[in-house]
């Protein structure tokens, strides 16, 4: 299903079309979403949090600092694949068309990187007043997707359009919307660290928590595409319908890509696998002695170059954690491998690695460069994804 485990935030403004807002988080949460609310204050003239809250599973937020939450609107933008913004009156229409951030809803709705959707709600007149028309016209050029309103009878009694479009509607056009993305494509995706034995007990590895080359993964399972993962050691799972090949050590790796390698049409390098390991890997544990330990490395198999070198390889994706230089370096790495695109992030000083936020820079093979803002892994991925590829057409060199 497009919407399952995706993480929705659903705005309620103040209309009397809140009270479809109860249904709308129902069917969103039977779609497989996890779904959060935020309600203005004169949303509560028309609905209660406890209802909300109820329904939706989680805590309704109404306010920039509930709970001592003092960075409220950068939580929840971080967290939200998808605002969905229904009933969005008049009143939040304008505010969110020229930018005002004057309480929690609209806050976050300038400080996200997620798609933003808004279902009006509001009388006949102001539907049809040029004001209006003029900020859905604004909102339609910033990319924000407007649905509904609906005709019908009013609240009022008045007949003409405003009414928020039914729960059941928005979902068809949620689902229709993530289906349009749709790419048929097979993805090959390496993820997590790799661990290379000194000894029985002992091991060369790295910080590398998988979490990135995971959520990549599931990016490409909502895409449509059919994904295999080889992962080193990490404590996630992979869902059901990513096939999961799980491997330790550098050559493992190595050897599970170029296995799997042929039927790829993309292939996504995240795994920070280690570039050195012992020469010998002592078949006892070593016993610890006043003197210092001296154990000779050899360099492992360059995965990413291997694959490059082939007389038809998939869509290359890299990536590169550097602690300085950080684009300089990925783009030597990016040419130096004949790669078709790189994802540049800094590491280091408490950042990147074993994180739940990511900031990268996507660097393409003809020389553009987008910067994606710290922000949580999976709709980092998502962005990935959709910055590199066309849906509708297959990957080209």
């Amino acid at each position: 299903m497009p919407l399952t485990n995706k993480n929705i935030l659903l705005g309620i403004t103040g209309s009397i079309a809140a009270y479809k807002s109860a249904e709308l988080v129902s069917r969103l949460r039977k779609a497989g979403a996890n779904v959060r609310a935020v309600m203005t204050n004169n949303a509560q003239q028309f609905i209660t949090k406890t209802t909300m809250q109820t329904l939706s599973g989680n805590s309704v937020r109404t306010d920039m600092f509930d709970h001592d939450y003092n960075l409220e609107h950068i939580e929840l933008a971080r967290w939200a694949n998808l605002i969905v913004v229904a009933p969005a009156s008049a009143n939040f229409i304008a505010h969110l068309a020229h930018g005002f951030a004057n309480d929690l809803l609209s806050t976050l709705c300038v400080a996200t990187q997620a798609k933003i959707i808004v279902s009006p709600a509001m009388n006949v007149e102001m539907w049809k007043n040029k004001i209006t028309q003029q900020n859905i016209k604004r909102l339609q050029e910033l990319k924000v997707e407007i649905f509904g309103p609906e005709t019908g009878v009013q609240a009022c009694g008045e007949i003409g359009t405003g009414r928020m479009l039914e729960p059941y509607k928005i979902i068809q056009q949620l689902n229709d919307l993530f289906s349009a993305n749709k790419i048929n494509k097979k993805f090959l995706i390496t993820a997590g660290p790799t661990y290379e034995s000194i000894d029985p007990v002992r091991f060369i590895g790295n910080h590398s928590s998988g979490k990135m080359g995971f959520a990549l993964a599931e990016a490409a399972i909502n895409i449509g595409a059919e994904v295999t993962l080889i992962a080193g050691p990490t404590n996630l799972s992979a869902p059901d319908k990513i096939k999961c090949i799980n491997v330790t050590t550098s050559q493992e790796m190595h050897d599970a890509v170029i296995k799997n390698v042929d039927d790829a049409d993309v292939f996504i390098s995240v795994a920070a696998v280690s570039d050195y390991r012992p020469s010998i890997s002592q078949k006892n544990k070593i016993k610890k002695n006043k003197q210092n330990l001296i154990i000779n490395l050899e360099a492992t198999p360059d995965i990413l170059a291997t694959i490059t070198k082939t007389s038809k390889p998939p869509f290359t994706i890299g990536f590169a954690a550097e602690t300085e230089n950080v684009i300089e370096n990925a783009r030597k790495k990016l040419i130096g491998k004949k790669l078709d695109a790189i994802i540049a992030t800094q590491v280091g000083n408490n950042a990147g690695f074993n994180k739940d936020d990511i900031a990268v820079s996507i660097c393409k093979k003809n020389g553009d460069i987008i910067e994606l803002p710290l922000q949580n892994k999976s709709n980092a991925a998502q962005q990935i994804l959709g910055n590199i590829f066309n849906a509708h057409q297959k990957p080209k060199h």
